[in-house]
């Protein structure tokens, strides 16, 4: 334990590298002989087993093998290949949750959001399978079908309506992105305009033109940007300028602190504030109260979200009531 703790000490202190200085970081696995296993070839793998933990709690650090990781390698396993399975056997399904207008309370877009319908487990949460699929590349594939299938949806709604997708980091940095978006629409016959994508802070942090170039192609086709989460994530606010941002959603966490003892209105007048000066709109996530709308509507955010209006529901359920959900508002 002592070595292993020292090793990455030792490997995180920085190096000249010529003009460069370098930090490097280790993490490592511990398989111990005679307790964990018999021959080289399994105490590597179970090293290999506790690597992953090692990654896991955090890099530059270092664990030993246990039956509770060899469980959770197991599980993680099954889960990969349900979930490989899930796309080609029909078990994805697109949710939707309305986003309303925070003056008026009239519908004007829906948020598809993947639910994973397993033969055995029933509806996973995507908490417990969007990381792996991102880890694994299966977002891109998922990806790619949700957005034929949220784009078709929204086609047979009123045309005033628009639809918002999620964008992993994974599928912003993907050479598939434009490509995948153009034959969403091109299937469903859905303008452009009428799509807007979520990507997150995370995405905007490096200094990348080939996301800028295919953001710049996805606005070219009238596809709005958005930026989901806005306020959780990097300080630097200079990529707002730099890249081609349409929407700022403002985060569930503080919409819910309006008011409280950790009064959290001030960034929420700051967020929107900082929108309309650049000619953003905004879209408060998490209203839960008919309190929260009204202040909201007074600081001028444009749009609202959240469980006072509908939780997310299956397409046949929520898309026919569209223009219902007004009244409950």
């Amino acid at each position: 334990m002592l070595v292993a703790g020292r090793i990455c000490e030792l490997l995180a202190e920085p190096f000249q590298l010529g003009a460069l200085q370098v930090k490097v970081s280790a993490s490592i696995g511990i398989a111990i002989g005679g307790v964990d296993g018999a021959t080289s070839n399994s105490l590597l793998r179970l090293a290999d087993m506790a690597l992953y933990g090692a990654k896991a709690g955090g890099r530059g650090s270092y664990c030993f093998y246990s039956e509770e990781l060899n469980a959770k390698a197991q599980a993680r396993g099954e889960l990969e290949t349900g979930l490989t399975n899930a796309l080609k056997n029909n078990e994805l399904l697109v949710y939707y949750q309305p986003i309303v207008s925070a003056v008026t309370g009239e519908v004007t877009s829906f948020e598809a959001l993947l639910r994973w319908q397993h033969p055995e487990r029933g509806l996973v949460s995507p908490v417990d399978f969007i990381p792996l699929a991102e880890e694994t590349g299966l977002i891109i594939p998922i990806g790619e079908w949700i957005f034929e299938q949220a784009c078709a949806d929204l086609a047979r709604c009123p045309k005033h309506l628009t639809v918002s997708v999620n964008c992993s980091p994974v599928q912003v940095n993907s050479p598939r992105l434009v490509n995948s978006v153009k034959n969403a629409l091109q299937k469903s016959g859905l303008p452009g305009e009428r799509l807007r994508i979520e990507i997150t802070e995370s995405s905007l942090m490096n200094e990348n033109s080939q996301v800028v170039a295919r953001l710049e192609e996805l606005r070219a086709l009238g596809v709005k940007i958005s930026i989901d989460d806005f306020g959780t994530g990097f300080s630097c606010l200079s990529y707002l300028q730099r890249y081609p941002v349409d929407c700022i959603k403002i985060d569930r966490s503080f919409v819910s602190r309006m008011g409280g003892e950790q009064d959290s209105t001030p960034i929420v007048v700051a967020i929107v504030g900082l929108a309309t000066g650049l000619k953003m709109t905004t879209v408060a996530e998490g209203v839960e109260t008919a309190a929260q709308l009204r202040e909201l509507a007074a600081m001028g955010c444009i749009e609202a979200q959240g469980y006072l209006f509908s939780p997310p529901r299956p397409a046949k359920d929520i898309l026919p009531l569209s223009n219902k959900l007004r009244d409950a508002a």
